[in-house]
């Protein structure tokens, strides 16, 4: 698999990554800011969000329909996210227009105008994402797991922000916002694909060399405390859906490859553990997965089940029980195997796409400073031995849990051996 890095470092102290792929005809270049919902101010709630929304309707050059047109004529795609630690800014093209999505990208980036119609169209649309949200409870119950554990830090609260810190957003909050925040050390420009990196570069720092954000501050992060809990909020439905969890790594943790490995094994393949136990051979429950979050400096390993009240009990005593499984005996050697295959494999797919690699660059340039080749990372999936044992005794602990469900159920459906598991125990939300 063709790929050939290189890094710059504008004048402006912007970082550049790049990897070329000769055997595509695409090219994918993303703008992350190292600014994220966690980087907010308590009144500034969901704005990292919203300032996503808003760099795509209209600058002093393009209304929002013609930034739709422009990349619609050439076949392109241009997104964006908003993570808890990164707002970023994409666009995914054929290789020959890559110039006319650094053109269009950097003209987002400049020249938004923030227009006041606009600021209130757009607040009627995350108003709406937010309801979203709170109508499907697969997608709530992570944000009120979240919330739960990391209570009263940044870390904890949603991406979205609520509807009343969305209602508070201004055009002087947003401008203030991005001069204070958004600072050329915090940005990087990454980009896979087939294309000359020189060249690349060339067009990078005239769009970009003379960003200055000369008024913006770069603040520490606030990190959070992991907190034991147990919360219900109580709502009308068919099924209950819950996150059950304990203390994760941070994305810099020495032991990361390990726990890729630990999550496989648990429940995140369908050949899994609690995949097989739970839903195959047991039929408790048609969706159930584990997945680690990992941060600047925390993270969390949580589970997620969607199960009838009937079987709540029975779903949280067998994720304890398999918790418990893999501390006491650890993983046997053609598990642990199959657990590294699984994941190389899925590594060595998702490489074949510009938009995987490009992220990829950027998430290894944000967290470590630097670039891990394919084979770099595949040899350490292969040093992962009986590490995943040790990691699971470490994290899994009982005194760590935390549980959030939502449904129709009480904190009195638990046995009181299990609801013990998850103290100390928070009020029902009606």
């Amino acid at each position: 698999m063709d790929g050939h890095f290189e890094k710059v470092v504008l004048a402006n102290g912007i970082r550049v990554v790049a990897e070329r792929m000769t055997s595509v005809k695409s090219a994918s270049i993303g703008l992350w800011v190292n600014v994220g919902s966690r980087d907010e101010d308590i009144e500034e709630h969901g704005i990292s969000h919203f300032l996503e929304h808003m760099f795509f309707k209209g600058t002093q050059n393009r209304s929002a329909q013609e930034i739709a047109h422009e990349i619609d004529a050439i076949g392109g795609e241009l997104n964006a996210f908003t993570s808890r630690e990164n707002t970023t800014f994409y666009a995914k093209v054929l290789d020959d227009h890559l110039p006319k999505a650094v053109e269009i990208l950097s003209d987002n980036f400049h020249h938004s105008t923030f227009a006041s119609k606009e600021i209130e169209r757009e607040r009627q649309v995350v108003m709406e994402e937010i309801k979203m949200i709170e109508d499907d409870p697969e997608d709530l119950i992570h944000d009120l797991y979240t919330e739960e554990v990391w209570k009263d830090n940044p870390l904890g609260r949603t991406i979205v922000g609520t509807p009343k810190s969305v209602q508070a957003i201004s055009r002087s909050k947003i401008l203030r916002f991005l001069k204070r925040r958004y600072h050329p050390r915090e940005i990087i420009i990454s980009a896979a694909g087939n294309f000359d990196p020189h060249h690349l570069f060339t067009l990078l720092d005239r769009a970009f060399g003379d960003f200055s954000g000369k008024e913006a501050e770069v603040r520490p992060r606030e990190s959070p405390k992991l907190r034991s809990t147990f919360t219900i909020r109580r709502r009308k439905l068919e099924q209950v859906h819950l996150c059950l969890g304990a203390r994760g790594l941070s994305q810099g943790h020495p032991d990361r490859y390990g726990l890729y490995v630990l999550n496989t094994v648990l429940g995140g393949s369908v050949s899994s553990r609690l995949f097989q136990e739970i839903r195959e051979r047991r039929g408790l429950a048609y969706s159930i997965y584990s997945y680690p979050s990992s941060y600047e400096d925390a993270g969390l390993f949580t589970v997620y089940a969607a199960t009838s009240r009937e079987n709540f009990p029975k779903v949280v005593g067998l994720i304890h029980k398999e918790f418990k499984k893999l501390r006491d005996r650890g993983v046997d050697n053609a598990e642990l195997a199959k657990a590294k295959n699984h994941i190389k494999g899925s590594l060595m797919l998702s490489m074949e796409s510009t938009s995987a690699r490009m992220s990829k660059l950027a998430k290894e340039e944000l967290y470590f400073g630097r670039y891990f080749s394919l084979e770099e990372i595949l040899g350490e999936i292969d040093k992962v031995t009986g590490q995943v044992q040790d990691l699971a005794y470490e994290l899994l602990r009982p005194s760590s849990y935390s549980l959030s469900a939502l449904g129709q159920v009480t904190r009195k459906d638990l046995p009181p051996a299990l609801a013990a598991l998850f103290e100390p125990p928070l009020p029902e939300q009606g």
